[in-house]
């Protein structure tokens, strides 16, 4: 049995953060369905930038913009039809988990991350337009978006809710995600609504390199770790969700995010190693699952009760570092990130488009 196999024996899925079409057209993620046990996708604007970069989209950009197609119309044609073909390669694994696994996830604009009734409308119009039930739509997790995923799964619309970096935010997430399973128990509609929450692991401690104490270093983006499956442990357990299981309902699954190693002088598996846990999703960019298949290990898988969290961020505390605030923080300027790349993206989809006129 290889590592990756072995983690998703005990519990973990591993999905891999990346699609190309030529990954689809090369049987390149099918591959990774078959030997490194992955067993769902997800994508973002810098993802489908770099894709649309690379020439395999040009003959697709010609045809649309021949016909009158732009902007975020001519893009999200391109993704939805990359996401469906994806999903339909997940799909065998989505009917044999019953809806636990097997899903891809779609942006909507990160233009409209402080508009939540656009948020909704758009989350509703590109689920209808995938025409996929494995298919989540990402939507942040931020105060205006919370309203929004709550509207979401009321809906039926599965979310991935991303932009998540804190206990904090998680809860928040998990709450608006409930509050809308809710809302469907009482109207008497099916609950088993499908949901992730992503939470962003490697940017903690990118943020506090210059400003850690050298013997924390790499270690408060996995403390937070602790702090928020601490926290995801509770809402399962807690009466609030045992009831809605009672009614059919699903448990939100917690996502690791971001968990490429940036620092190069740590484990390129930091955060793979360090975030193994049963019943939640690591998603990898191809280079940090084809590290972990090399060379990847398993250790203890994280405890339920947050282990050594509160005691590790308590250093951070009083070396200066606002974990509270940096976390808000972090998702504005995650947030302003995800605007500056779609914004990439529109502009590499118009020159795209003028240089294959």
């Amino acid at each position: 049995m290889n590592v990756t196999q072995a983690l998703h024996e005990q519990g973990q899925s591993i999905w891999l953060d990346n699609i190309t079409r030529s990954m689809l057209d090369t049987g390149q993620i099918q591959h990774y369905i078959d030997q490194y046990s992955v067993t769902g996708l997800t994508s973002n604007p810098s993802i489908f930038d770099k894709a649309i970069g690379s020439g395999d989209y040009d003959d697709a950009i010609r045809a649309k913009a021949a016909g009158g197609r732009k902007g975020e119309e001519l893009f999200f044609e391109l993704a939805i039809e990359d996401l469906q073909r994806a999903a339909d390669l997940f799909l065998p694994i989505h009917e044999r988990t019953d809806g636990v696994d097997g899903w891809v996830s779609l942006e909507v604009s990160p233009l409209l991350a402080y508009d939540t009734q656009r948020t909704v409308e758009a989350a509703k119009a590109l689920h209808a337009r995938a025409d996929r039930r494995n298919l989540f739509i990402k939507i942040p997790g931020t105060p205006e978006g919370l309203p929004a995923i709550e509207e979401a799964i009321a809906s039926g619309v599965p979310v991935n809710v991303t932009l998540l970096f804190s206990a904090d935010h998680y809860r928040a997430a998990a709450d608006a995600y409930l509050r809308g399973v809710e809302r469907r128990v009482e109207a008497g509609q099916d609950p088993a609504v499908g949901s992730v929450a992503s939470v962003f692991m490697s940017r903690w401690d990118v943020a506090v390199k210059d400003t850690a104490p050298a013997d924390l270093t790499d270690t408060l983006a996995l403390a937070v770790g602790l702090d928020v499956y601490r926290t995801y442990r509770e809402v399962m357990g807690s009466q609030r969700f045992q009831r809605l299981e009672n009614a059919g309902a699903r448990m939100q699954r917690l996502l690791w995010a971001s968990t490429r190693t940036k620092d190069p002088a740590a484990s390129d598996t930091l955060y793979v190693h360090g975030l193994a846990a049963p019943f939640t999703i690591d998603t990898m960019p191809d280079d940090t699952l084809k590290a972990f298949f090399d060379h990847g290990e398993i250790g203890e898988t994280l405890p339920s009760d947050g282990g050594e969290s509160e005691a590790i961020l308590a250093r951070f505390a009083s070396a200066g570092v606002d974990v509270k605030a940096l976390a808000a923080h972090l998702q504005s300027d995650g947030a302003k990130s995800f605007v500056a790349a779609w914004n990439d993206l529109m502009e590499r989809i118009d020159v795209q488009s003028k240089a294959v006129a």
